[in-house]
């Protein structure tokens, strides 16, 4: 579990890391502070620091909280969805056939047997999203694979409510998370190098930024674009 520091209303999250210098992050979707610092420095030291940073991270928290958010989805006619970071609208089909979901044009249409409810329609369109994730990521896999000199052991594609992905480097196995299916897919890239880079470096120590510096040069522009993307429901935290 992070340290936590307080400051008058402002809770911060310290981890500390095998790392020289201080970084401070600021995280949509809440606007939740990070520090990652170099193990041994003081959390008054901490403090100070960010007590120093107060006005950039009461900007950067203005700035999420006027990010463009999706509402909760209800699955019915005409309304927005999105894939690959552009906005469709769903057109609802029963049939009596097995359930379905295509893309035409502007629309996704999702056919679906007559009286299907919300939890039917939900599980249809998040199958579709993972299949849609799994066949934009397979290619990808052996071409950074050949870059990074790594091998993949194992590729998993969910829901997840705390990351866009994650790696288990000691087995090899990397997560994706299905959300990334609605984002431009340059970030979804950008995430799979991220976590395949845990291959080569576990931690998110100088080596690993190098790493992602020689690898990605932009991976910091798409990360924005990543942040910068309509958020989902969720209540996501980094």
């Amino acid at each position: 579990m992070p340290e936590k520091i307080t400051i008058g209303d402002i809770s911060v999250d310290v981890v500390f890391k095998d790392i020289k210098n201080v970084h401070l992050s600021v995280h949509p979707p809440t606007g939740r502070i990070r520090i990652a610092a170099p193990e041994r420095t003081s959390l008054d030291t901490l403090r100070i620091y960010a007590i120093s940073k107060l006005n950039w991270i009461r900007k950067q928290q203005a700035k999420i909280q006027a990010q463009e958010r999706e509402t909760q989805r209800e699955y019915i006619e005409r309304e927005s969805h999105y894939l690959w970071g552009s906005r469709y609208l769903l057109r609802v089909e029963e049939v009596e056939a097995p359930p379905s979901v295509t893309l035409l044009h502007d629309e996704i249409v999702l056919f679906v047997r007559p009286n299907s409810d919300h939890a039917k329609r939900e599980e249809v369109i998040s199958a579709w999203y993972r299949e849609e994730l799994r066949n934009a990521v397979t290619p990808l896999i052996p071409k950074w694979e050949k870059e990074l000199g790594v091998q993949l052991n194992q590729l998993f594609i969910q829901r997840m409510k705390t990351r866009w992905g994650s790696c288990n480097h000691k087995k090899g196995n990397v997560r994706l998370n299905t959300e990334l299916a609605k984002k431009p897919r340059i970030c979804l890239e950008y995430i799979l190098v991220h976590e395949m880079m845990h291959l080569l470096e576990p931690s998110h120590n100088q080596r690993f930024i190098g790493l992602m510096d020689q690898f990605l040069p932009q991976w910091r522009h798409y990360r924005n674009g990543l942040n910068q993307a309509p958020l989902g429901f969720v209540t996501w935290e980094y």
